[in-house]
């Protein structure tokens, strides 16, 4: 990025002049000002025209610019193990189903009811975000993981001694899950204020953790089942995901941009406002996630079961599964790091729009083994962007300072889909048939998946269209009248009333080349 133009330095001097601090180097930092009454937000980070305003609490104006690095990259670390032993362990469920139902472990179970387990287990991770919330504000960040480590330990643990299925129910569905919820939400949360300019890489690397913990977790777990069986599989997993999260809680630090300035022992946490999720930007958020987590649920869950259907061995469809895994693992590191160039939102919207295509493609042509690895691959490269990319975006529309709390209300609307995403995709397989067979057209299910990906891009493509108009307000507040009349020619409108009300989701906005 080149250096400042005279005009953007003369509205740096002109809002320096009101102490709000906006930034000239080479890097896109927020230092957060205070939100205005008039809807224009003036804290900004540069862009390739101008500035940018992010949102952020009225008591960010004295916080430190993040790090950027240092400790932060030992927080990434540590984060990334956190998705290795939490959702790389749950990816594991899938290996344990296929020894449960090829021997017949739990007779009186329907292949729904294990489809709800691992739907139960990522829903209770994200339903539990409003206790994670209340602990981490009377037990802190450090003491909040260190619980959810062992919560996750006594339900891998307890999974080994189950007989019955609601047995499996109580352990992995619940236990499990809440551990989980317990564990990742902290961390993911802790990571972005690290990080200014390198956020999105930091935690691409950061949930890469997730696809490459899949991977390796999946292939430990075959072996271990096949020599040891399931019971002492569940023990070795538990033991081993409790040291590595007790490592990490320990490991774990607030970044100095969150810390009192008056001391460094108790962090300033905001205290989430239910109000904000009626604002039109986390409405815009929660949507995408709502409906892109439909589809990369009854992703992940499906592409083992599809592999059979066009007649491949399952030893070939577990190899399509670890494929997805290693696409996630290495694709999200390639996508933080140029969310950070092109804009986070940007592309994000990108990401999820391709997705799309590409399940309504590449997946209901693929009738071979080359032809399935080859969308596996792809596939796990960016269907997963929602998880790679919400904090960094939230960041954008919320601010620093709220976005752990925003992050924590998000997760919790995701409950819903997460929970019925496998079953949905397996009914519309079986046609409504109950009896559990994995036989039958997957196109229902494929055009499912591609359109739930659509229109999550569609969300975004808005989201996007409100950030631009946000830009254009604070550079019309603060640059006087004629950034008033620029505004107005922009937007073709008649004046700010007609501006506040319609304008922000006009095809002008939408389809403007602008780094966000």
């Amino acid at each position: 990025m080149t250096s400042p133009s005279s005009s953007t330095k003369a509205v740096a001097e002109h809002v320096s002049s009101q102490s709000i601090h906006v930034p000239t180097e080479d890097h896109d930092a927020i230092k957060p000002g205070r939100t205005s009454h008039t809807g224009a937000r003036p804290g900004f980070e540069p862009l390739e025209e101008g500035l940018a305003p992010a949102y952020d609490n009225a008591q960010d104006s004295d916080m430190p610019p993040p790090p950027d690095g240092g400790y932060g990259w030992v927080c990434t670390l540590c984060v990334f193990l956190v998705n290795a032993n939490t959702w790389g362990v749950n990816a594991s469920w899938g290996i344990f189903l296929d020894r449960y139902l090829a021997w017949d472990t739990f007779p009186e179970a329907t292949r729904f009811e294990y489809a709800m387990i691992g739907g139960l287990s990522i829903s209770q991770a994200l339903l539990i975000s409003p206790v994670v919330a209340a602990s981490q504000r009377y037990l802190g960040t450090r003491y909040t993981m260190l619980l959810g480590s062992f919560v996750i330990f006594a339900g891998l643990f307890s999974a080994s001694a189950a007989s019955r299925i609601w047995q499996l129910f109580m352990s992995v569905a619940l236990c499990f899950g809440w551990g989980m919820g317990l564990v990742y939400i902290p961390a993911m949360a802790l990571l972005p204020p690290w990080f200014s300019s390198r956020r999105s890489l930091a935690l691409g690397f950061a949930t890469s953790g997730a696809g490459l913990g899949g991977l390796a977790y999946s292939l430990i777990t075959g072996r271990l089942i096949a020599v040891s069986g399931p019971a002492w599989t569940w023990r070795v997993l538990s033991i081993t995901s409790l040291v590595a999260n007790v490592i990490c809680s320990l490991a774990l630090r607030e970044s100095p941009a969150t810390t009192n300035t008056n001391t460094t022992t108790h962090p300033r946490r905001s205290v989430f406002n239910p109000r904000t999720l009626a604002q039109t930007q986390i409405i815009l958020v929660l949507c995408w996630g709502f409906l892109t987590e439909f589809g990369y649920v009854a992703l992940w869950y499906s592409l083992p079961s599809y592999a059979t259907s066009i007649g491949l061995v399952p030893a070939q469809g577990a190899v399509v599964q670890a494929v997805l895994s290693l696409g996630l693992g290495f694709g999200r590191p390639v996508v933080g790091y140029y969310s950070d160039r092109v804009g986070r939102i940007n592309m994000a919207l990108g990401m999820t729009l391709f997705c799309g295509v590409l399940c309504l493609t590449l997946w209901t042509l693929a009738r071979s083994y080359a032809g399935l690895l080859a969308f596996a691959a792809l596939a796990g490269v960016v269907s997963g962007t929602f998880w790679s990319t919400v904090n960094p975006v939230l960041a954008e529309v919320v601010g620093l300072a709220d976005a752990g709390t925003t992050f924590g209300a998000v997760c919790f609307a995701l409950v819903l889909p997460t929970t019925f995403a496998e079953a949905v995709a397996l009914q519309l397989v079986q046609g409504g048939s109950p009896s559990g067979a994995t036989t039958g057209s997957f196109l229902p299910s494929q055009v499912f998946v591609g359109l739930m990906f659509l229109t999550g891009a569609a969300a975004l493509s808005l989201l996007r269209s409100w950030k631009i108009d946000d830009i254009e307000r604070a550079r019309a507040q603060v640059g006087g009248g004629g950034g008033n009349r620029r505004f107005d020619e922009i937007v073709g409108g008649g004046g700010s009333a007609s501006v506040s009300a319609v304008v922000w989701w006009a095809p002008q906005r939408m389809f403007m080349p602008k780094r966000v």
